[in-house]
């Protein structure tokens, strides 16, 4: 007899679905029963990804969703209270690397665009959709994070303070989620075969990244109503989900 889809009869919304690991999020979520609301900002991308997920015999809900547009992510809570009432799961999977240069030498501009995505657009969809995660019986929501935060490498200025902030900012979030039925963790995916990699390291050797469709498949697990984890930063491990539950809780 096939064991019941792990996420049947729940709500997803997956931002950065276009590409990456938020489409294989998004695809294996919509494998597992659940039904998600995919944004990006590429119609086509998600009229594609929307296609792939009827042919495994998932449902998805296309939204268009530019990440810098603030009053739509804005709307996106009363959107969402209005036609089903609650969200079980968000994944915010939607970020851009920025340019790579010295720090003096970043734009006004370039600043904001990585701050605006990468950070401020997060704390906009905590804002939003916080009421609707709190109405699930266990909602539960992560954020993807990157070794970048740290600080650690030159001319990487603006996407890593965007990944620091996003740490702290998601940490501080889960602090305020203790007592209730919701959950908040972040995922450090290591370095993966994405376009954002590609643009960083164009003449890296891919064979070596990890494949995104394994790590959404380690993920999973963070998002089910048994898992507790709350504020941790937990790293992908090739050895599967089952690493999820060791994972370390220093950022």
């Amino acid at each position: 007899m096939a064991s019941r889809p792990r996420f049947k009869d729940r709500l997803a919304l997956v931002t950065g679905a276009s590409r990456g690991l938020g489409r294989e999020m998004a695809l294996a979520l919509a494998r597992e029963g659940a039904h998600v609301v995919i944004c990006a900002r590429s119609a086509g991308a998600l009229e594609e990804l929307d296609d792939e997920i009827r042919a495994v015999g998932g449902h998805a809900t296309i939204l268009k969703l530019d990440l810098r547009a603030a009053d739509r992510i804005d709307q996106l809570g009363p959107v969402i209270y209005q036609r089903w009432g609650k969200l079980d799961v968000l994944v915010a999977a939607g970020g851009i690397l920025g340019s790579l240069s010295p720090l003096p030498h970043v734009s006004a501009d370039a600043w904001n665009s990585v701050l605006d995505i990468n950070l401020t657009a997060n704390w906009r969809l905590i804002r939003t959709l916080d009421p609707l995660l709190k109405r699930s019986d266990a909602g539960r929501a992560l954020f993807v994070t990157c070794e970048a935060a740290h600080g650690n490498d030159a001319y990487w200025g603006p996407y890593a303070v965007s990944k620091a902030g996003l740490e702290a900012l998601a940490k501080t979030y889960a602090q305020e989620l203790v007592n209730t039925n919701a959950r908040v963790a972040l995922l450090d995916p290591t370095p993966m075969r994405t376009g954002l990699r590609a643009k960083a390291f164009p003449g890296e050797d891919k064979s070596k990244l990890a494949d995104p469709a394994q790590v959404a498949a380690f993920a999973l697990p963070l998002l089910l109503p048994a898992s507790e984890r709350n504020g941790d930063v937990v790293r992908y491990h090739p050895d599967g989900a089952a690493a999820s539950l060791a994972a370390s809780n220093d950022a």
